[in-house]
């Protein structure tokens, strides 16, 4: 059987959460790259339905040793030998390269073999969801969306694309069928969701191994906004380039501060570093919002993330209290060290534009000499990007480029660190080893220090606490 075929039949399956564990029944899921933000959302949502789950890694994690804790047997090799055979579905992330060793078995021996993307379109399919997509900004927005609704007892099912701080993971599960859902553009997954609320909160190109060029990586956000349901609402970000082709009756903009959108920040101050500011909308004004997570962008996140809650008509008093309890998302401006001699943020940030929003955001808060530790992610965006990663960066008072981190992907001939080190101006700027930028922070012992990247330096980001820490 042919894996196409498999995805036709797994599509026609129940809809539903209900229905999809019972798909599963008893033989359980197999998960390849089980260790993935969105691949471990859907293990442990399966899991909590009581299926047997198990899956590979590549890599031993923090998040893996949590899914082994939680019950899920996971192995680390690529080995024919250690997977389970009677499985009634395996699920992959397009992560995994297409020559696995694993994936293969299962693709030439009759299994159902399907894509992540495929799973929660199912899974989701019959429930009221809240959708977040963008270049950047979807993560935080759909944590702080999802944190509004579980803090406010509106309720609501939540796929993830980060760990959120306040709950410790990136899924979980209510009796109410309203999902909300991290919408990823990689590999056009997010067009096989049904919004009934849909956010954009970025449409900066990318992913353009996949999409070629930037009007068809445009192009697929603006399929993505066509495929929410009738009588639905789009919420995008004021300004967004291709917003006019944006085909939807209800459509709602938000800014960060132009009051040109449907609802815009205003009367913006900081306090004890954090942030205190109003929403101004048309018909609706919220005073005195209190957010304490850092970032001048995760005000118009919040904006974002107000505009929802309005939409669904929750009371102002518990969304105030809800944004004022959010914590944040791991890895998203998150404070690693926040002493007298030492701050240490680690982000996320692997775009142009995102490390743009990270370095305003720390320079609003803080009148230090900044240090950026990055990481570039992929050999293919670093070629796209190299111009617009030298431009930002050069935006520090001193960067440590480490070497590309590939995720998925053979080296490219001539792309490497070097190339975005290159085309900055800034005085101080290097590229080193891990090791060799362990040293150099023992011996610069930096007062503002900012690790940022999607690949594996968050792995280092404690042992960087603890030689910070020794003085």
């Amino acid at each position: 059987m042919n894996e196409v075929s498999n995805i036709n039949d797994f599509q026609s399956s129940p809809s539903g959460a209900e229905g999809l564990a019972g798909l599963a029944g008893h033989r359980g899921l197999y998960f390849i790259g089980i260790g993935g933000i969105g691949m471990s959302a859907l293990a442990r949502y399966f899991h909590s339905k009581g299926v047997r789950v198990s899956g590979y890694d590549r890599t031993l994690t923090a998040l893996t040793q949590e899914l082994e804790a939680e019950g899920i047997n996971i192995h680390y090799e690529d080995n024919v030998k250690l997977i389970p055979k009677d499985v009634k579905l395996v699920v992959y992330t397009p992560a995994v390269p297409a020559a696995h060793t694993e994936l293969q078995f299962y693709k030439t021996n009759g299994y159902t073999v399907v894509k992540r993307s495929d799973v929660l379109g199912t899974i989701t399919k019959g429930s009221f969801n809240i959708c977040v997509a963008g270049t950047h900004g979807k993560t935080t927005t759909s944590t702080m969306i999802a944190h509004i609704l579980r803090d406010s007892a509106y309720g609501c099912n939540a796929f993830l694309g980060g760990i959120s701080a306040n709950y410790d993971t990136n899924f979980w599960s209510n009796e109410k069928d309203i999902c909300v859902v991290e919408a990823d553009e990689y590999d056009r997954s997010f067009l096989k969701l049904s919004p009934d609320v849909a956010i954009i909160t970025a449409m900066d190109p990318d992913h353009l191994d996949i999409y070629g060029t930037a009007q068809e990586f445009e192009n697929a956000f603006v399929e993505f906004a066509g495929k929410i349901k009738s009588g639905g609402c789009l919420i995008s970000k004021f300004g967004l380039k291709r917003s006019n082709n944006f085909n939807t009756v209800k459509h709602l903009t938000y800014s960060y501060n132009n009051s040109a959108a449907n609802a815009y920040a205003s009367n913006i101050t900081v306090r004890n570093e954090a942030y205190i500011f109003d929403v101004v909308a048309k018909d609706w004004m919220l005073t005195a919002v209190h957010l304490q997570m850092g970032g001048l962008h995760n005000i118009e996140n919040a904006v974002a993330a107000i505009s929802v809650a309005k939409y669904l008509g929750i009371e102002d008093q518990k969304i105030k209290e809800a944004v004022c309890s959010f914590r944040g998302v791991k890895r998203r401006f998150e404070y690693i060290l926040k002493e007298d001699n030492h701050i240490l943020i680690d982000d996320y940030a692997h775009h142009p534009e995102e490390l743009k929003a990270l370095i305003n955001g720390v320079r609003s808060l803080f009148k230090k000499r900044l240090v950026i530790i990055f990481q570039p992610h992929l050999y293919t965006r670093t070629k796209d990007q190299a111009d617009g990663f030298a431009e930002v960066l050069n935006m520090a008072d001193e960067v440590i480029l480490l070497p590309i981190y590939p995720a998925r992907e053979l080296p490219i001939e001539g792309v490497n660190s070097e190339m975005i080190l290159e085309k900055m101006t800034l005085k101080d700027k290097h590229v080193l080893s891990k090791e060799d930028m362990k040293h150099w922070v023992r011996k610069a012992q930096p007062e503002l220090l900012v690790m940022a990247g999607a690949g594996d330096i968050d792995a280092l980001v404690e042992p960087v606490k603890e030689i910070l820490l020794e003085q």
